[in-house]
């Protein structure tokens, strides 16, 4: 089952978030999935959700590119280490378009239920995203 689990996280970054295809999102995730995500202020929860939250990084960073660096599974859950690449050409929480080439790295444990993601924690580093996008200054300036 850990090897099952791992494909569906790898096509929850390829198909959703690298290829735009939210009809993905029915056959990856459960009908209760939700994303516990620090720097947004409502957890995405369900299908719905997810394809709303993929939306809007899509539209801000329409060359999005999530690269799998590593994964491990044990029983229901998965451990991803990831670098997402774009550039940002659309507005993103409020943050006009800059042109600029962004860098993310993370990391995401998501749990398993009936062979579909339940729950997804991101770790990633977002005040290194803001600094990139210019919304908030380096250190020293």
């Amino acid at each position: 089952m850990a090897e099952e689990n791992k494909a569906t996280s790898r096509r929850f970054y390829k198909e959703l978030f690298n290829q735009g295809n939210l009809d993905a999102a029915e056959e990856i995730v459960t009908p209760d999935f939700v994303i516990h995500d620090p720097n947004i202020p409502e957890e995405p929860r369900g299908p719905e959700g997810l394809k709303q939250f993929v939306t809007m990084y899509r539209n801000a960073f329409p060359d999005l590119d999530f690269a799998i660096e590593d994964q491990i599974a044990e029983d229901e859950k998965v451990g991803t280490r990831w670098v997402a690449h774009g550039t940002h050409q659309g507005e993103l929480m409020g943050i006009a378009p800059t042109g600029n080439r962004v860098t993310v790295r993370a990391f995401t444990l998501q749990r398993f239920s009936g062979g579909k993601i339940a729950e997804d924690w991101a770790h990633y580093d977002a005040v290194g995203m803001m600094r990139q996008l210019g919304a908030i200054p380096e250190p020293g300036q």
